[in-house]
C-alpha cells in the first residue's frame, strides 16, 4: 500500500528527531543533554517529540516487537533441513558479509557504540531485549519439538543460541571500539561464527530441524 503525505510526514519527522538526537547524544554524552533539548534542536515541542518516543532510551533504542522476534522470527522462516542453530548461524554470516547496517558495521559508528557503552540505562536496555530475544525463541523451539513444560532443552538451546548472537555483537562493538574498519571487522566476525559453530555440541546444532516439505 503506497504511503501517503501524512503517513510520510510522520516518519520523516520521527527520523528527524532520531538522527539529532543520536547527534547530540554522541557529542555530549547521553546523560547530559535533555530531552528538551532535543526537542528543541529538533525543532518540536517537546509534548510532539513524547508523541514519537516515550522515553529518553526509545531516542537510541526504540522497543520493537520486531527486534525481540529476531531470533524466532529467523528459526520459523529457516528451510527444510535446517536446524534452529544453523539458521541463526547462517542468517548472522549474510548479514557480516553484506556489512548489514543493523550489525554497526559502518563507517562512525564506533562514537555512536562508545556512547551507548557510557549510559548504564542503554546498556540495561540492550540487555533485556537480549533476554526477550532468547525467551521468546525457546518458546518457538518449545512448541516445535513438542517438548513439555518442565523441560528444560528449549530453554538451554535458546540460551547457546541467544549467546552465540550475543556475542557478535560484542565483538563488532569491541572491535569497533579500538578503530578497527568494517571490512576488518567483518572477517574476524566470520572467524568467531566459525569458532561458535565448532564448538557448539550436536544436540544444539541439531535441535528443530526441519523436515522435508
Amino acid at each position: 500500500m503506497t504511503e501517503g503525505l501524512r503517513e510520510q510526514k510522520k516518519r520523516q519527522t520521527r527520523q528527524r528527531i532520531h538522527d539529532v538526537a543520536l547527534g547530540l547524544f554522541v557529542e555530549r554524552g547521553f546523560d547530559h543533554v535533555t530531552i528538551a533539548e532535543v526537542a528543541a534542536a529538533s525543532e518540536v515541542s517537546v509534548n510532539t517529540l513524547y508523541n514519537y518516543f516515550q522515553a529518553k532510551e526509545d531516542l537510541v533504542l526504540a522497543p520493537q516487537r520486531t527486534a525481540e522476534q529476531r531470533l524466532a522470527d529467523i528459526v520459523r522462516e529457516r528451510g527444510p533441513g535446517e536446524s534452529a542453530a544453523r539458521a541463526v548461524l547462517a542468517r548472522l554470516r549474510d548479514e557480516v558479509r553484506r556489512r548489514d547496517r543493523a550489525l554497526g558495521l559502518t563507517d562512525g559508528f564506533g562514537r555512536v557504540y562508545e556512547m551507548m557503552r557510557a549510559a548504564p540505562t542503554l546498556t540495561a536496555r540492550l540487555e533485556e531485549l537480549g533476554r526477550q530475544m532468547t525467551a521468546a525463541l525457546a518458546a518457538v523451539l518449545a512448541e516445535e519439538t513438542g517438548t513439555g513444560p518442565d523441560d528444560p532443552l528449549p530453554r538451554v538451546v535458546a540460551a547457546q543460541i541467544g549467546l552465540a548472537h550475543a556475542l557478535v555483537f560484542t565483538e563488532i562493538g569491541r572491535r569497533t571500539a579500538a578503530g578497527e574498519t568494517p571490512e576488518t571487522i567483518a572477517t574476524e566476525v566470520l572467524r568467531l561464527l566459525d569458532v561458535i559453530e565448532d564448538l557448539l555440541g550436536e544436540t544444539v546444532l541439531t535441535c528443530a530441524t526441519r523436515k522435508d516439505r
